[in-house]
Formats: C-alpha cells, sequence, structure tokens
C-alpha cells in the first residue's frame, strides 16, 4: 500500500505543479504562419460611349434635343462609371455651303456632365447614360447660312 508522507505529498504537489505549467505553457505557445498572395487586374481597357439618339436636322432657333447613349465594355467584367461629358469636338461645314463661319459658337451644348454612377457590364450597348442636350443658335445679327448641311462631331469622356 501506498503511504503519503509530508516528503512525497511535497513531491506530488510540486509534480501536479509542472504537469500544469507544462499544460499552459503549450497552450500558450502554439501558434503557427502560413503566406498567402492575391493579385489585382491591371489597368483596364476603356469603355466607348456609343450615341444612340439621331438627332434631327437642327435650323436657328429649333428646340434642344436630347442626346442619350449607350457603352461598349470590352473588359472581362463590369467597370462603374460615374459621368460622361458630351463637348462639340468640331464642326464640319456641307460641302458647297455657302461661304462663312460656322463653328461651335453657332450651337447651344447643355447638361453636359451626365451623372451615370452605376456599373456597366461587359459586352456592347450596355449600360445607358442620357441628359445632354443641343440646339442650335439663332445669331439675330448674324448670317448662319454657312451651317447649313454642317455636322456637328460631339466627343464623350467617361470617367
Amino acid at each position: 500500500m501506498f503511504k503519503m508522507t509530508k516528503k512525497r505529498g511535497v513531491i506530488l504537489a510540486g509534480l501536479a505543479s509542472l504537469v500544469i505549467a507544462g499544460v499552459a505553457m503549450a497552450y500558450f505557445t502554439a501558434g503557427g504562419s502560413g503566406t498567402g498572395t492575391a493579385s489585382v487586374a491591371s489597368a483596364q481597357s476603356a469603355l466607348t460611349a456609343n450615341q444612340t439618339t439621331a438627332l434631327t436636322a437642327m435650323y436657328p432657333g429649333d428646340s434642344a434635343q436630347t442626346i442619350s447613349g449607350t457603352f461598349d465594355n470590352p473588359n472581362s467584367g463590369p467597370i462603374y462609371v460615374t459621368t460622361v461629358t458630351a463637348s462639340i469636338a468640331s464642326v464640319t461645314k456641307a460641302v458647297g455651303a455657302p461661304a462663312g463661319t460656322c463653328d461651335a459658337t453657332d450651337f447651344t451644348l447643355a447638361g453636359a456632365a451626365m451623372t451615370v454612377g452605376t456599373e456597366v457590364a461587359t459586352g456592347l450597348a450596355k449600360g445607358a447614360w442620357t441628359g445632354a442636350t443641343l440646339k442650335f443658335n439663332d445669331k439675330t445679327t448674324t448670317n448662319q447660312d454657312a451651317c447649313k448641311g454642317a455636322t456637328v462631331n460631339l466627343s464623350y469622356a467617361i470617367s
């Protein structure tokens, strides 16, 4: 039979303390490490803004006509578009038009910055933009015959 003595009690208490400390030590020192990577797509291809409205022939003092369109997104995923901004890139006089000047000052482009605020899906003719208007100014003190048959060339910036 095992007889407990004071000396054995102290030794057993000491061993129990070491076992508990060893377990606690193993718990606190348990850990590990690892690595990982992630990549982000490189620069995306530019979207193309397509004007889908065909404006009717304008004349001095005509009403403003709304311009609308879609996007072509050649990327493999959607692209967020904040705004489309229209501008008059140039005015091309018609062949055989009367002499004189016809330029951007003969037209008013209003609401040029059009808010889109959405993701444009991948593919052709996706998403939509609208809001800018174009009109032929009536310059009451100027002969505008030079603008007969002219083409207003618009440009669109996407951001």
